[in-house]
């Protein structure tokens, strides 16, 4: 299993958050700039709309002049039910323009998507079968847009069970994640509609397991996005793609310690293992310390 100490494949992780998700944008921009390479991508909720696009290599500028004309209404459809008040046809719609009909496996980064399954509590990591339906699903926020069903499933926002989706990268063959978590502190915005509430009440009830499940990640960029509105931020783009980038710049000489750290371990366990002559005591002592 020591080779895994070579697996430098990085996995990004996109977190819910609304529309917030314009932060994602400049996450990725500025891993573009930095010339990290992404073999896999997840998401969920708006990062599962954002992972989507990128991994059918759709540019970060493309999405963000889409980013900067949407609002709730542009991604919702009323339509009064039982269970919900909005439909995500036209979230349907939307990905179907930019993408058209294809399946997840055709992605040209490996993608995962999240939802959770409101009748048992599982989570459902799409991996295959159509973009559209499982980003719905991802983004059905319970209570507020209709469940989505596939295959028989009855389908809500993947934030209640991985907000930030790390570990469908892991099981993809990632051996270094990042994740970019748009609930990095715990206050909310002010609420000015009833969605607002809910989105909140929504946020809360997440993020604690969201901490736990972000303990193992090896980049970890978490933004303060509490001063920005949950349905609409499209006046205020270039401040969520700032922090975003910024957030990101900051961080990744952390990521360039990983991979140092990586070979100096498995250089370490190389030599213990191998080596012809004995070790002395104090080196091997020394070195179940620091590694």
């Amino acid at each position: 299993m020591a080779m895994n100490l070579f697996n430098t494949k990085i996995g990004l992780a996109l977190g819910g958050g609304a529309a917030k998700g314009i932060a994602h944008i400049g996450v990725l921009s500025a891993l573009e700039e930095a010339e990290v390479d992404i073999s896999y991508i997840s998401g969920t909720s708006v990062g599962a709309i954002v992972a989507a696009l990128y991994a059918f290599n759709v540019d970060t500028k493309t999405i963000g002049s889409l980013a900067r004309r949407l609002t709730m209404s542009k991604v919702t459809t009323f339509k009064l039910n039982k269970t919900g008040f909005f439909s995500t046809n036209s979230l349907r719609e939307l990905i179907l323009e930019y993408l058209g009909e294809v399946n997840i496996e055709d992605a040209k980064i490996p993608l995962a998507i999240v939802a959770t399954d409101i009748n048992s509590g599982e989570e459902v990591v799409f991996t295959r079968g159509p973009v559209a339906d499982a980003v719905c699903a991802s983004a059905a926020v319970p209570g507020i847009y209709i469940p989505v069903v596939i295959d028989g499933r009855t389908l809500v926002d993947g934030g209640l069970v991985q907000n930030v989706p790390v570990r469908p990268l892991r099981t993809m063959g990632a051996g270094v994640t990042i994740a970019s978590n748009l609930s990095g502190v715990h206050h909310y915005s002010e609420p000015s509609h009833v969605v607002d509430v809910m989105r909140n009440a929504y946020e809360i009830a997440v993020s604690q397991h969201t901490k736990a499940q972000l303990k193992g990640v090896d980049l970890l960029i978490s933004m303060d996005l509490s001063d920005f509105s949950l349905r609409d931020n499209t006046e205020r783009y270039d401040e969520l793609f700032t922090i975003g980038y910024d957030s990101t710049v900051s961080q990744l000489t952390k990521l360039s310690w990983y991979h140092k750290t990586n070979i100096l371990l498995y250089l370490w366990r190389i030599v213990r293992d191998l080596a012809p002559f004995k070790i002395p005591a104090f080196v091997r002592r020394l070195g179940r310390k620091r590694f």
